[in-house]
């Protein structure tokens, strides 16, 4: 990893677990980060869906009591909000150009070259997932690895296309209203979710996720929807992709079968697919504990992960190294998870190291 330039951004106030958030400047506007943990280790960029900041996207799973030895014993972690959804964030100014997706990937490298970050490991979540995939198909050397929740590669459907213009649309001419909100709840739960919220009047999960949403600039929305709703197909770069990648999604994602293209696009040496039965999109927030255990086994093919006195995984090896993790490991008896089955792919058994 690269030196860390000393000078911090222009505002800078602390944040949720720990952290600072820093305003940024890029060639694309000022981007806020919010940076958890010592500078000094590994660095690990997340990236939300649309609609969603790092608080609503990741705190499920950056809140779990296991994400301590896992995550912040390693990482620092360095949560990048799209353009214009931080917390009280002001509406961006009509007259601004339209960001594409490839001026997000772009950024994602300028706010890493501001920290000094020569490389990082990625964890995005749909919309975020395919920008962190882009950025690691035009900058490989800098993409250690991938974790991709329920994640985006082909251009969209003609279902997903319209259902995008329909809130594009709304947001333009009436802003964050409940439509938007109810597609958006579709996009990201599983139906299981949505109607006990219905029944007993919402999950925390989504009260939390709600009241973010009242607090969206529709303006801002609209701009990452647009920018999502005219992606290009990463098809044939992730066939050339040599970064260790884990897939997981929900079962009743409306993007499950994008992450099974993605698997069976990309060299089935360096990727595994985890799918989370019972589980919309958002499994960072809806089956979060799911997550731990494949991102522990992911992780510990690489040479600077260190495991707690609680780990299951054995001592690192160099990225370099043969991988050598056994296919069981990842069976749903070996994840222990007892509240929902997850079902696993892995065709090689030196898939996660």
């Amino acid at each position: 990893m690269g030196e860390r330039r000393d000078s911090v951004a222009l505002d800078m106030d602390i944040a949720p677990w720990g952290g600072q958030e820093y305003s940024v400047p890029t060639s694309f506007g000022h981007i806020s980060v919010t940076v958890c943990g010592d500078q000094d280790k590994p660095a690990l960029v997340t990236y939300p869906d649309v609609g969603l900041n790092y608080l609503s996207c990741f705190e499920g799973l950056f809140s779990c009591s296991e994400a301590s030895s896992v995550l912040f014993h390693n990482f620092c972690i360095y949560h990048i909000d799209p353009p214009g959804h931080e917390v009280g964030a002001p509406e961006i100014p009509p007259e601004q150009d339209p960001i594409v997706v490839d001026d997000l990937a772009e950024q994602v490298a300028e706010v890493l070259d501001y920290f000094g970050l020569d490389e990082v490991i990625c964890l995005g979540a749909t919309a975020g997932a395919y920008v962190l995939s882009l950025f690691a198909c035009k900058f490989p050397d800098r993409a250690l690895g991938l974790i991709l929740v329920s994640p985006l590669a082909q251009i969209p459907s003609w279902t997903e296309w319209l259902h995008n213009q329909a809130m594009i649309n709304i947001l333009y001419f009436c802003g964050m209203t409940e439509f938007v909100k109810e597609r958006l709840f579709k996009r990201y739960f599983s139906s299981e979710v949505r109607d006990a919220a219905a029944s007993v009047g919402g999950t925390d999960v989504l009260k939390t996720i709600r009241r973010n949403m009242d607090d969206r600039r529709g303006a801002n929305l609209m701009r990452y929807l647009q920018a999502m709703n005219n992606r290009h197909d990463l098809t044939d770069e992730l066939k050339d992709l040599r970064c260790r990648t884990l897939i997981l999604v929900g079962d009743q994602s409306p993007f499950h079968h994008e992450a099974l293209h993605i698997s069976d696009t990309m060299n089935r040496r360096y990727n595994a697919l985890i799918e989370v039965d019972g589980c919309g999109s958002l499994v960072t927030e809806e089956r979060s504990q799911s997550m731990l255990v494949p991102i522990e086994l992911f992780l510990t093919g690489y040479a600077f992960y260190q495991p707690s006195i609680k780990s299951l995984t054995s001592s690192p090896r160099s990225p370099l190294s043969p991988l050598c993790v056994p296919a069981e490991l990842l069976s749903p008896k070996s994840l222990g998870l007892k509240l929902k089955p997850i079902k696993t792919r892995v065709s090689s058994p030196d898939l996660l190291q």
